[in-house]
C-alpha cells in the first residue's frame, strides 16, 4: 500500500436544507507533504470535533480502488481525491484485511488503526444525493481512522509499513458490519468491546 494522494481542506459553508452550517468535508489534493498531529492534520479544517478528530481520529484514510465504483454510480460529478473527506488516499487499502490496532509506518510518522468511518449526513450534500449515506453504509467501503503514535509528514508515494498486530482483532470491515448489522454476532461484539484499541465512540456506538 502506497499513499497515492494528500489531501485538505478549508472550512466551508453550505445550506442544508435551508439550514446554513459549515463544513470540512471538501478536501483537494496537495503537492507538499501534510503533518499528522495527535489530534488532527496540521492546517486541515476540522469543524465538529463531537465527530471528527481529537486522538481517536487524528486521520482518516480511503482507499484509491472504491472511486471505481463510485464513478460508475456518480459519473456527472467532478472527480478528485479526497471526495470523501479522506486525508489519505491509499492504494489497495482493503478494509478486510486491515486489523483494528495495527500499527504502521507511514512517512516517519507511526499511527494505530482505531475504527471504520460512521458516515454522516454532510455526505449527502458533498455527492448531492439525498441517499448518499444508506449508499456509503450498503457499499461496505468505509475507509479507515487512525490515532498518532508518532507525529511526523507523509507525503505522496510513501508505503505504509505494518509494525504491528494482534491477529485476534476483528478486521475493520467486521467491525463496520457490527455497527450496522441488525442481527449482531455476539462473539464478535465482546471481541470488538474489550479490543484497548478500538476508539471510545466506535465501542459506544456499539453498546447502543
Amino acid at each position: 500500500m502506497k499513499v497515492v494522494s494528500t489531501n485538505i481542506g478549508k472550512s466551508v459553508e453550505i445550506n442544508y436544507h435551508g439550514q446554513i452550517e459549515k463544513t470540512g468535508i471538501y478536501k483537494y489534493a496537495v503537492d507538499q507533504a501534510i503533518f499528522l498531529g495527535k489530534e488532527d492534520v496540521v492546517k486541515d479544517a476540522v469543524i465538529d470535533r463531537r465527530y471528527h478528530g481529537g486522538a481517536d481520529k487524528a486521520c482518516y484514510w480511503y482507499s484509491e480502488k472504491h472511486y471505481a465504483f463510485w464513478k460508475d454510480k456518480f459519473p456527472n460529478l467532478d472527480w478528485n481525491y479526497g471526495m470523501f473527506g479522506e486525508n489519505l488516499t491509499i492504494s489497495d487499502l482493503d478494509e478486510g484485511d486491515i486489523k483494528i490496532g495495527d500499527v504502521f509506518q507511514i512517512g516517519n510518522a507511526r499511527v494505530q488503526v482505531t475504527q471504520p468511518r460512521q458516515p454522516c449526513y454532510k455526505l449527502n450534500y458533498r455527492f448531492d444525493c439525498n441517499s448518499m449515506v444508506r449508499r456509503f453504509i450498503d457499499a461496505g467501503f468505509p475507509g479507515i481512522y487512525i490515532r498518532v503514535i508518532e507525529e511526523g509528514e507523509v507525503r505522496k508515494g510513501d508505503e505504509l509499513i505494518l509494525l504491528e498486530r494482534r491477529e485476534e482483532s476483528l478486521s475493520i470491515r467486521e467491525v463496520y458490519n457490527l455497527l450496522y448489522e441488525s442481527s449482531k454476532d455476539q462473539l464478535k461484539l465482546e471481541k470488538a468491546l474489550s479490543d484497548p484499541a478500538l476508539a471510545v465512540s466506535c465501542k459506544r456506538d456499539l453498546n447502543k
